[in-house]
């Protein structure tokens, strides 16, 4: 369950096709990068890429969640503002994110977590294992340092989750799997 999340899209009028003419955020979320939609409350100031609280009890900007919703639900404006929005949460959780990288396990004989990390490839991935027997990372700048054909972790990182929220990966590391309607 997420408490925070950050605002991708605000739509002051609703969507033009409801029939309930309502002030409505599309979102992401902080921990699990859940997408979400939700109505907004009437005297609430909204900016894009705004941390908002979206918890059970609370809430002030937020009025109700309405939902999961898809990346395919997302407007364009959501689609083009999600990114940069990763960037700054992923900016926020470094120290996580550079755990993953020092507890990262294989998945299977042929497959390790980091070769499905966009851009890393064998010979860097390599190089993580390898330099992180000898002391585990402390941050991107330490990483980026000690395998220097590493490409922008920042990067790398957005990357995944993008094409996980999108519904375009086999293993999910970072979102949950896009929910299927019944």
């Amino acid at each position: 369950m997420e408490d925070h999340a950050f605002v991708i899209e605000y739509l002051p009028s609703g969507h033009a096709a409801q029939l309930r003419r309502e002030p409505i955020v599309q979102l992401v979320g902080e921990k699990f990068f859940t997408l979400l939609e939700a109505t907004v409350r009437a005297a609430a100031n909204i900016v894009i890429g705004q941390k908002v609280y979206v918890g059970k009890e609370g809430r002030t900007e937020v009025e109700r969640i309405k939902g999961r919703i898809k990346f395919s639900d997302l407007t364009n404006s959501a689609k083009e503002s999600l990114s940069s929005v990763l960037k700054k949460i992923i900016e926020e959780r470094e120290k996580d994110f550079v755990t993953f990288i020092n507890n990262s396990k294989p998945i299977s004989i042929r497959v390790h977590t980091l070769d499905l990390l966009p851009g890393v490839g064998k010979k860097n991935m390599e190089a993580i294992l390898s330099e992180r027997e000898k002391k585990p990372f402390e941050s991107f700048a330490d990483l980026k340092q000690r395998v220097s054909t590493m490409p922008d972790p920042l990067g790398i990182f957005t990357h995944r989750i993008v094409s996980e929220l999108e519904g375009n990966e086999k293993y999910y590391l970072f979102t949950k799997p896009p929910f299927r309607p019944m």
